[in-house]
């Protein structure tokens, strides 16, 4: 009897290989020299969940046709982004991830960009649902698993979850306990992300369109350009031609968060980020942030770091 050999390896992965001239070894492409630098790596575990890793430069774009696209239409995706090199945090360069239902996962081609840092991770929703059973569930993660509505969240990416990606990429594990090895750090990525949206409040979720999708992304990403002006509601409404209800119901859904609060967050991270590089003093960094009252500023970076901005330089 011939044995059944399961395909572990992604069709996109297959296909960026024939793109570049190379060959995949133990489910890792590296990029050839003369096309650009790093790897991209991919695996199927089982029908129910796979994952893609990449982390490379290219000489230039590519565009490769996705054979993998969610043909059953089930699939959840975990897309997590700017969570590889230690670039020190920026606007473009928050470590998060995105988790999308299977009809907002829908293009049929994958942009290879010239520079990407990030891990794809696919679920059945009808495997993840197995896992929970009967149980109770919060109206976010009921709406997730059900995988019927289009629906976008965004978590930021916390030193918990650092450390298992950190694992997922960094860790040498025998090749006979590799896929074991990468299926269990997934699965826990996963379960760890449930864990965070079981925490949202939000009572009735709305489904989404690409349209509002890439207009609360711009608004964010107008928010945390100027980290030193405060968002004002009407400005940014008439901005993203919405109501400022809509907007502000919008980005919580996506967020998980208040304008205002997700804004005060990015904020004291920055904060932190400048603190202990050291170069500028506190009062400097507080006032570059647009701090008029400096015990003001004390007393926020606190209520987020539990240390005083004084006290976070110097540890």
């Amino acid at each position: 009897m011939k044995e059944y050999r399961q395909q572990t390896e992604p069709a996109i992965l297959r296909r960026l290989a024939h793109m570049l001239g190379t060959k995949i070894v133990g489910g890792r492409l590296q990029i050839p020299e003369g096309s650009g630098s790093g790897y991209c790596a991919g695996y199927i575990f089982d029908d129910h969940i796979r994952m893609l890793i990449m982390n490379y430069k290219l000489n230039e774009d590519l565009v490769v046709e996705n054979p993998d696209i969610d043909i059953p239409g089930r699939m959840i995706l975990f897309k997590f982004q700017n969570i590889i090199s230690k670039t020190g945090l920026q606007v473009t360069k928050m470590p998060s991830v995105l988790i999308t239902t299977s009809s907002m996962n829908t293009d049929t081609v994958i942009p290879i960009d010239t520079e990407t840092e990030a891990i794809n991770i696919e679920v059945d929703a009808d495997y993840l649902n197995s896992l929970f059973g009967s149980s109770e569930k919060s109206p976010v993660l009921q709406s997730l698993l059900e995988n019927t509505q289009p629906l976008l969240f965004e978590q930021i990416v916390h030193p918990a979850l650092q450390k298992i990606i950190d694992e997922i990429v960094n860790e040498q594990v025998n090749e006979t306990f590799a896929l074991f090895f990468l299926r269990i750090k997934a699965e826990e990525l996963v379960c760890r992300l449930l864990m965070q949206l079981e925490e949202r409040d939000e009572k009735h979720l709305y489904p989404l369109n690409i349209r509002d999708i890439q207009t609360i992304y711009r608004v964010r990403e107008q928010i945390l350009e100027h980290p030193e002006v405060p968002p004002l509601i009407a400005n940014l409404a008439a901005t993203a031609n919405m109501s400022p209800s809509k907007l502000k119901r919008i980005f919580r859904q996506i967020f998980g968060n208040s304008i205002f609060s997700y804004y005060q967050a990015f904020r004291m991270k920055e904060a932190a980020r400048l603190l202990k590089e050291g170069q500028l003093s506190v009062s400097d960094v507080g006032y570059g942030l647009g701090f008029t009252n400096l015990s003001h500023f004390s007393r926020v970076f606190k209520e987020h770091t539990g240390m005083n901005p004084k006290q976070y330089s110097r540890s």
